[in-house]
């Protein structure tokens, strides 16, 4: 059982990873060709849902980054 829940945690910090990466892309192709695939646009309006929801996007960022630096 112990092997099983090891296998899918490493399948899921591995899917986890991928999508990270393509986040990242998403920003420098977003830089470098005008936003073509509306990366950098969802990553603003997410920042800007955050300052209007005050104390709840507060924790929903601490959450964020706490996830990001596991």
């Amino acid at each position: 059982m112990k092997q099983i829940i090891s296998s899918v945690n490493e399948w899921i910090t591995d899917i986890t990873g991928l999508l990270q990466g393509l986040i990242v892309l998403g920003v420098v192709v977003g830089i470098l060709f005008n936003d073509y695939f509306g990366v950098i646009g969802g990553i603003s309006n997410l920042m800007g849902q955050i300052g209007e929801n005050g104390l709840a996007g507060l924790v929903a960022l601490l959450l964020v980054v706490l996830w990001y630096k596991k």
